[in-house]
């Protein structure tokens, strides 16, 4: 007899946290990887609040234990945000300007592209509004009209 209800999602993970935090630190010119670690809890808590569904799952099993855990520890957001916008809306929760939140937002979700692999990433790139492929490290395309 078949089971309706879907197996646990395996921890996928091919980064450890701390090589996560060395590639954003890298990535990102921190001069700390304590900097490099509140960029990737910012970005990610603000991912977590507009990523639904099997994408928001996939995503967490392919992220570092702590880094997945900051992901999901998120309630999505009933209004999905604009790429600018969710740039906007990290940079007014921690008082920064929109361009360092755009460095750091870019410096993260570059990292997170490479761990989600490029199928994953499209699928989210399909699930959020306009504007989050070049947050991703990816051209953001538009059909001919």
């Amino acid at each position: 007899m078949m089971s309706d209800r879907r197996a646990p999602v395996q921890h996928l993970s091919a980064m450890t946290y701390e090589q996560l935090l060395e590639k954003v630190r890298y990535e990102g010119a921190y001069p700390t990887q304590e900097r490099a670690e509140e960029a990737v809890r910012l970005v990610l808590a603000g991912l977590g609040r507009q990523l639904t569904g099997d994408e928001r799952v996939e995503l967490a099993a392919r992220l570092p234990l702590e880094a997945a855990q900051t992901l999901t520890a998120q309630t999505p957001d009933i209004q999905p945000l604009t790429g600018f916008a969710f740039v906007k809306d990290l940079a007014d929760r921690t008082g920064a300007t929109v361009a360092t939140m755009r460095w750091d937002t870019g410096s993260v979700l570059c990292a997170v592209a490479a761990l989600a692999g490029p199928d994953l990433l499209t699928r989210i790139l399909r699930q959020l509004p306009t504007g989050y492929a070049l947050l991703f490290g990816r051209a953001e395309l538009t059909p001919a009209a």
